[in-house]
């Protein structure tokens, strides 16, 4: 008798993300970026939590973005705006 089961599949590549801006930076990074580009004090501002407001630092908002999914989404959202921001501004020049 002939065995009904499928073959299994084979490996398939994952998913390029080509055109995802935030693939392959660290979270360091994006935060790194933010604090350049608006500052601790105008970062604070548009994210307010405590990591951002209060005696600000790279570490100390890593520490918790990583424990604080909605927070991070925040983080990512911003960076992605930022992004198109600084694009806008390439184009006008």
């Amino acid at each position: 008798m002939e065995s009904s089961e499928t073959p299994p599949a084979s490996p398939s590549k994952p998913p390029t993300q080509a055109h995802n801006p935030l693939h392959g930076l660290t979270l360091e990074a994006i935060v790194t970026a933010l604090a350049d580009f608006y500052g601790w004090d105008e970062l604070g501002q548009r994210i307010p939590v405590r990591c951002f407001v209060l005696d600000p630092s790279v570490k100390s908002s890593l520490k918790f973005l990583r424990k604080t999914p909605w927070a991070r989404e925040k983080v990512e959202g911003l960076y992605l705006f930022m992004l198109r921001e600084q694009r806008r501004g390439d184009q006008s020049r």
